[in-house]
Order: structure tokens, then C-alpha cells, then sequence
């Protein structure tokens, strides 16, 4: 390996883009890196001669596009034409699209290389995989976008897709010590991506710079490409301690405090608030039940018995018993909270808010606990999660930056300022 490997997608578009790195050279080290790690177990899919036809073509062609040969990691719950697509169960083992997801295409008419596919939890659902954390394989990698952040984490591919319906991307990247992003719901195609909860489900990224969260949403949005702004002035921030506060460790708690703090004496407004009610996660979870229970019929109705436990019993059975009048007012409260958000956004800029409960647990029976970032996927806020500070098991640990709906680039913006300020 030259070291190509550990350059973030961006660093490595610039190269590709001067002529001082070939995207086979490129991929080729990635592929090294995923065969040396192999332990980490990030990938149900990896064809090395197909990852390297695809660069070997972008090289061809003068390497096109934004991305110019970059290569990106799919999780497995998103269909790619040339590569199975399983879902994590074995319902759909060797299963075989016939064309790409939207993400898919768009990344590969953006010069994308498509590297393989990273391992999900079962159908993107709580019962947890192979993968092990690349920094400790005692603990969990979080879940269920597991195999996209232990890959990217470790250095195996500068990108990787995610999805969340709970906490899939933002606690997985905590959890490995990586940036984690949620869109705006709806504002990225879920054309090709299993449907598990149609008023929940988004693609989000994971990556290691701030700077290809701004070059991916350019190629999935089809939009020119909008550089971060560093030189902005420093935001009105609101600490959102959320009702599941009690639940963090005091890693996470202190962290938080200092986060704060020292954004606070950086030149920042920040302010205490509170504008979820207590109840949230209840609302969270009737939605998520509801829906799952109804997208997955033909799973549990004819693989019912190829389900977890976890997936057939905690949540299908459950939903199916929730009546449809409970499900109308959790989607009308949840309808009341981003209305509530909406004019909180008006007094601030962003709010900061746990990442995760704390470290990624030790075991791999779980990939831990979303309660901190439910609450997010339910308002259809954008979502960061960057790397702040270790645990006192020496694991990574995050913040979350929520930004107001449909205002990602500024939300990025204000990310750039804080990591700024957080060296």
C-alpha cells in the first residue's frame, strides 16, 4: 500500500483530479487494507477484480466527474445491479438486482467506484451481524450501517452509504470515531433502498472530512458543487440535553458540559433548551413499529421463520397489534414537535445533543442503544456527528450537530465553525 488509503474521499478526488494518483492505484490500496483487516469483517461483498475494472475504466476515461474514481461503500440494504444485495438475512441470499439504487447510479455517473457491499444488520433492523469495531473487535461497531463505519474508520474505503430509521448512521460513525451524516428527510432518493418505514427511512454518509460530506451531496444531488464555508461567524447553539439525558454515561454527559462550554468561550450564544416532549421516543417507536410491521409482510408472512427473533417478535408482532388510530397520533405529534422545531430554529442555529449513550458497548449481542438520535430521524432534521473526545475505555465518542429542515449546507457550515473550535 502507498498510503492512498488514508486519504478522505475528497483529498483523494484532488489527487485523481491533478494526475498524482490513478484510481486503480487508489482502489488497489483500499483492497489491501480490506484484505490486511479482514478481521473487522465490513464486507458481505468484495469483488477485487470488479472494483478494480470500474477504476481502471475511470482512469480510461480521463476520470470524470466529481467523484473522478473515488470508491464508496454500500451498505447492503441498497440495490447495485452488478453486486448481490441481501439484506442481511438470509431471505434474500444471492439475490440479485437488476438495476442500481438512485444513490447508486448517481455516484457512479459522478465517477464513483462502487468498492462492495458493507455488512448490515438484519434488514437494517436491530440484530447484529459479523462486523467487529476496527478499534477494539470486543465491542460493537454499532449498527446497523455497521460494515460502512468500521470500513471507513478503517481506512478501507474514504466513504461509505449508511441509512437510518433510529440511529443506523450518526451512532455507528460515533461509536467508530468517524463523521456521520443525516439529511433532511426526502432531500436524498431512497429509489432502490429496502423500505422499512416509509415516514423514517434516509440515506445518510459516512465518511472522515467534513469536505465530502459537500462532495457527496453534490453527485447524489446532481447540483454543483457547494465548498463549506469556514469563515463563517460563530452560531447561536442550543444545548438539547433530550429527555434521555439520564440514560447517557457520564462520559457522554461531561462531554457535552465541555463541548458547550468551550464553544461558549470560543465567541458562540449557547443556551440551554428543551423541545422535545417527553413522551418523543414513544412516538418514534408507534411509527416505526407501524410501518415495519406492514413493509415487511411478505418477510414475515413467507420467511417468517427465517426472521430473528428480534425482527419477528419485538417489532413485527408488536406493530401489527398497534391500531391505526395510535400510529394517526404519533404521525400528528410527531407533525407538532417539527412545527415546534421549526420556530426553534428561529432563536438558533443548531442545536448540540448526545451523539450516543456513550462508548460502543463491549459485546457484539448489540449494536447499542439509537434513544439519542430517534428523536432526530422523527423531526427530519439534518444530523452530523463528529468526533470529540474519547471514554474511559479509550473509545470514541461523538457529538451531534441538528440543524433546521432543508438547511443542511448551513448546518455543515456551522459543523466546519465547531470543529474549528474543537481542534
Amino acid at each position: 500500500m502507498s498510503g492512498a488509503e488514508r486519504l478522505t474521499a475528497s483529498e483523494a478526488a484532488a489527487h485523481l483530479e491533478s494526475g498524482s494518483l490513478t484510481a486503480e492505484s487508489l482502489v488497489r490500496d483500499c483492497l489491501e487494507r480490506a484484505e490486511q483487516r479482514n478481521a473487522v469483517k465490513a464486507w458481505v461483498w468484495l469483488d477485487p477484480e470488479l472494483a478494480l475494472s470500474q477504476a481502471r475504466a475511470a482512469d480510461r476515461a480521463g476520470r470524470p466527474g466529481l467523484l473522478k474514481g473515488v470508491p464508496v461503500g454500500v451498505k447492503d440494504v441498497i440495490d447495485t445491479y452488478d453486486m448481490p444485495t441481501q439484506h442481511g438475512s438470509p431471505v434474500y441470499r444471492g439475490n440479485r438486482p437488476f438495476a442500481d439504487a438512485a444513490c447508486v447510479a448517481l455516484a457512479r455517473m459522478a465517477g464513483g467506484v462502487i468498492l462492495g457491499k458493507t455488512v448490515t444488520t438484519e434488514f437494517a433492523n436491530r440484530h447484529p451481524r459479523e462486523t467487529v469495531h476496527p478499534h477494539n473487535p470486543a465491542h460493537t461497531p454499532g449498527g446497523s450501517s455497521s460494515g460502512s463505519a468500521a470500513a471507513v474508520a478503517d481506512f478501507q474505503v474514504p466513504v461509505g452509504f449508511g441509512t437510518q430509521t433510529g440511529g443506523s448512521t450518526i451512532r455507528p460513525a460515533a461509536f467508530c470515531g468517524v463523521i456521520g451524516y443525516k439529511p433532511s428527510f426526502g432531500e436524498f432518493s431512497r429509489v432502490g433502498i429496502k423500505m422499512q418505514c416509509h415516514n423514517l427511512d434516509t440515506l445518510g454518509l459516512i465518511c472522515r472530512s467534513l469536505d465530502d460530506l459537500s462532495l457527496m451531496r453534490a453527485a447524489l444531488l446532481v447540483q454543483p458543487r457547494r465548498p463549506i464555508d469556514r469563515a463563517g461567524s460563530a452560531p447561536r447553539i442550543g444545548v438539547c440535553r433530550t429527555p434521555a439525558w439520564d440514560d447517557a454515561s457520564p462520559d457522554t454527559q461531561a462531554l457535552l458540559e465541555h463541548t458547550a462550554a468551550r464553544l461558549s468561550a470560543a465567541g458562540a450564544v449557547v443556551k440551554d433548551v428543551a423541545p422535545a416532549p417527553s413522551d418523543i421516543l414513544d412516538q418514534h417507536r408507534r411509527v416505526f413499529e407501524f410501518e415495519a410491521a406492514r413493509n415487511y409482510a411478505w418477510e414475515y408472512e413467507v420467511h417468517g421463520d427465517k426472521l430473528s427473533p428480534a425482527l419477528r417478535d419485538g417489532l413485527l408482532k408488536p406493530g401489527r397489534a398497534l391500531p391505526l388510530s395510535v400510529y394517526i397520533e404519533a404521525i400528528e405529534n410527531a407533525e407538532a414537535f417539527r412545527a415546534r422545531l421549526d420556530n426553534l430554529f428561529g432563536e438558533v442555529d443548531l442545536l448540540l445533543a448526545p451523539s450516543a449513550v456513550g462508548e460502543a458497548p463491549e459485546g457484539l449481542g448489540s449494536t447499542g442503544d439509537a434513544r439519542f438520535n430517534a428523536i432526530w430521524t422523527l423531526a427530519w432534521t439534518p444530523c452530523v456527528t463528529l468526533p470529540a473526545g474519547t471514554g474511559r475505555k479509550g473509545l470514541p465518542l461523538g457529538i451531534q450537530l441538528v440543524g433546521a429542515r432543508f438547511r443542511d449546507e448551513a448546518l455543515l457550515d456551522a459543523a466546519a465553525w465547531v470543529e474549528a473550535r474543537l481542534g
